[in-house]
């Protein structure tokens, strides 16, 4: 458990440095205006997505009460 403390302690001040740079990002305005694009694809894919697992959240929620409700009755 010391060794893995001393191996830990020493790799955790050299990592610190890695990235000591300023990253320039040189991203036009066509960069953003695709990324834009992009994230709309993805959220007109999801939107629907989401209302069908509801759905089937209520189909089979309706069909377990309706199974219950229906054995009670017998």
């Amino acid at each position: 458990m010391k060794t893995l403390a001393t191996i830990i302690g020493l790799l955790a001040p050299a990592t610190a440095f890695a990235a000591t740079g300023a990253r320039e990002d040189n991203s036009g305005l066509f960069v953003w205006i695709f990324l834009g694009f992009c994230a709309m694809i993805v959220v007109a894919q999801v939107i629907p997505a989401v209302l069908l697992m509801f759905g089937m959240a209520k189909g089979v929620k309706e069909a377990v009460h309706g199974e219950v409700h229906h054995a009670k009755n017998n």
